[in-house]
Parts: C-alpha cells; sequence; structure tokens
C-alpha cells in the first residue's frame, strides 16, 4: 500500500494525494475516519491510468463519489479512497449530455434546462454525481436514472475500458450491474428531449418546492436511509411505528421526515448504526417487513 501511494505521488502529476483524510470531510453525514490515502484524479485518463496501476499492484480502492449515500465508520481506516468528484467534464450534442461520473446531477439538470432539453428535471435535486446515480439507479418523484440513460463507459480489473448501452445495465430498483460486478463508471450519455425552457423550470422549481418542504435538507444525513419494501413505503411504516424522533447519541430518526435518519450534532458511526438497527427491528416486529438499507456502510478494510 505504501509503495502505491508513493507511487501516485512521484509519478502521477494529475492525481491529488491527501494522506491520514478524515472521511467526514467527504461525506453528507459527516462522519467518517481517517483513510490512508485519498487519491483525486482530474480528468479520465488519470481516474483510468489509476485503476491500472492499482490493479497493477493489487491494491483495492474505495471509489467514491460526493458522499451524499454514504456512512463510514469512526477511527483509523487501513484503506485507500479514489474520489471522483473532480473528474466532471460535461458535454453536450443535440438533445444527448455526455458528463463524467464525477460530475454532478444538479450541475447536468442545469445545463440540461439551458438548452431546452427535458426529462432530467428529477435530478436536479439529487445530490450525488452521476456516477453514483447510474451505479444505483438513482430516482425521485416516479423518474429513475434508466428512463434517460443511453450509455456508460467503465473500467474493469479484467477486460480495461468498456462501453455498454441501456440494457445491458441490468437496472432494478436501485442496482445496477455495477452494484456487484466491481467495475467502475467513468462516463455515462443522457438522452432528452427538446421542451419548454419556461416549463422545465416550473417543473425544477415545484420538485425543489416539495424536497424543502418534505424533506430536512439542512441537517447532515445521507438521503433516505432505507430502500422502498415491496408493502407500503419505508417512512410511512417508520412513522407508524412512532419511530420520529428516536434517537441515540447525536442520530436521529428525523420528524420532518421518518425516511431519514440525521446527524443532529456529533453523532458517531455507532450512533447511526443504533438507530438504524433499532428502527428495522421495530419495523420487521410491528408489521413483519424488513427494510433495506439504502444508505451505502463502508467499514473500511
Amino acid at each position: 500500500m505504501k509503495q502505491f501511494i508513493d507511487i501516485v505521488k512521484n509519478i502521477k502529476k494529475n492525481i491529488e494525494v491527501k494522506l491520514n483524510e478524515q472521511m467526514s470531510l467527504h461525506t453528507s453525514f459527516k462522519i467518517g475516519g481517517s483513510v490512508n490515502a485519498m487519491f483525486l484524479p482530474k480528468d479520465s485518463m488519470s481516474l483510468v491510468e489509476l485503476l491500472s496501476l492499482s490493479c497493477e499492484h493489487e491494491v483495492k480502492p474505495f471509489i467514491m463519489g460526493n458522499g451524499t449515500n454514504l456512512l463510514v465508520q469512526d477511527g483509523k481506516l487501513d484503506m485507500l479512497v479514489i474520489n471522483t468528484t473532480d473528474v466532471k467534464n460535461i458535454e453536450i450534442a443535440g438533445d444527448t449530455i455526455k458528463a463524467d461520473a464525477g460530475a454532478l446531477l444538479s450541475k447536468i439538470a442545469i445545463l440540461a434546462y439551458e438548452n431546452d432539453l427535458t426529462g432530467f428535471e428529477f435530478a436536479h435535486g439529487i445530490p450525488g454525481t452521476l456516477g453514483g446515480a447510474v451505479l444505483m439507479n438513482a430516482g425521485a418523484y416516479g423518474n429513475e436514472i434508466k428512463d434517460v440513460l443511453s450509455s456508460s463507459t467503465a473500467y474493469s480489473s479484467t477486460t480495461g475500458v468498456y462501453e455498454i448501452n441501456n440494457s445491458e445495465h441490468n437496472f432494478s430498483y436501485r442496482q445496477s450491474s455495477f452494484s456487484t460486478n466491481g467495475d467502475v463508471i467513468l462516463s455515462s450519455t443522457i438522452k432528452l428531449k427538446k421542451g419548454n425552457k419556461e416549463n422545465i423550470k416550473q417543473k425544477m422549481d415545484k420538485l425543489s418546492r416539495l424536497r424543502k418542504e418534505s424533506q430536512p435538507l439542512d441537517i447532515p444525513s445521507a438521503g433516505s436511509t432505507f430502500k422502498r419494501p415491496k408493502k407500503g413505503y419505508a417512512a410511512e411504516l417508520i412513522d407508524e411505528a412512532r419511530l420520529k424522533g428516536y434517537t441515540v447519541g447525536g442520530a436521529m430518526v428525523s420528524a420532518k421526515h421518518a425516511g431519514f435518519v440525521i446527524n443532529c450534532g456529533g453523532a458517531t458511526f455507532d450512533d447511526v448504526m443504533a438507530v438504524i438497527n433499532h428502527v428495522q427491528e421495530t419495523v420487521l416486529s410491528l408489521f413483519n417487513i424488513e427494510l433495506e438499507l439504502e444508505v451505502k456502510v463502508c467499514r473500511g478494510r
């Protein structure tokens, strides 16, 4: 691991290296201990070089985007992290947008609006990156990434760089082929339609108001904590279980939206996990429904 870090520091000039970096600085939960090193490639070519080098040296870095769907363990974490947020180039041609994995969904949505393109309004308020959104087939208000995605370019440790079309992503609810295959998304292409700029803006503003009215956006969290179960909705079940406001340490089930576990101040990884476990156990006991995590949990290596 040390040899790998030294090689990247001394040879790769277009990759920033942060040693003993606190993950809490890079997650919307504001929780997470220090990792041995965080690498921030500045473009897709540097990202591919870094991934290839990691395969050559048999190290397996943790890949992250904007950290908005991530709960990281506290303490010293013996691991390497590749942060893709600086790999964020966006290009537009007609009704098609091609963006790097680290591009923010909000930036893509604004570019679509500026070019009179409709179909991506739902993603404007999702705080993550395109790569993370494709990996988990992110969605909101009845729309998902799969509805607008044309293709993706990715990196495999066995075959290198490759491209797949929409159907080859094997999209399902909050999942794609990338959820399990370990490959890294480099960029994706989105296909939209021409629309009326005023109507696009009105829809974006409406969805933004709905989020602000219903979600605790001003308090650290990782968004929706649980996936939608096969029966009902997670927030409704948690509310019916009278768990709104349930607190352990600095972690709490939001009183504004029961589907969010929030960091009220000073919450630890263990605090959040204790709240999550209690919610899951209570809902299972009362309704015989298992709540599956939507938040990705990272316990180090």
